[in-house]
């Protein structure tokens, strides 16, 4: 199937399948007499794999070793379930910063007057040298 079908079997944009293959995610396609790129069902089984890995936020090097482990039948889980684990531990670290990122947000949105006046505190905050949006970046 040409690039475009494959796009739409795997749920992800034809740009995309060739950013995959150029980043070597994805094995370039065989190509046609016309130099048409075509694809198989591996390929789309492929591309749906990194669709849903990319839509649990696993990076394109998680990913790539997802990859990897998937094809190998030699691979043990322990070694997918740390992949796994250690991405969960970053979601959980930014889940920790963007919740200080919501409070900061909130109280310095609370004491901003939010009225025609020119004084603002959430300006103030934010040029003051010891900001409590510095506290969100340790």
């Amino acid at each position: 199937m040409n690039i475009g079908e494959a796009a739409k079997k795997a749920g992800v944009s034809a740009k995309m399948i060739r950013h995959y293959e150029q980043i070597k995610l994805l094995q370039p396609a065989g190509r046609t007499a016309a130099g048409y790129r075509q694809y198989d069902e591996p390929d789309i089984e492929r591309l749906k794999f990194i669709r849903r890995a990319r839509l649990l936020g696993f990076s394109i090097r998680q990913i790539d070793e997802l990859l990897s482990l998937w094809q190998n039948p030699q691979r043990s889980s322990r070694a997918v379930k740390q992949v796994a684990q250690q991405h969960l531990q970053d979601v959980e670290h930014k889940m920790r910063e963007l919740a200080l990122m919501q409070a900061t947000l909130q109280q310095m949105i609370s004491a901003c007057p939010g009225d025609e006046g020119s004084s603002c505190a959430i300006l103030e905050q934010l040029s003051s040298p010891t900001s409590p949006a510095d506290a969100s970046e340790k």
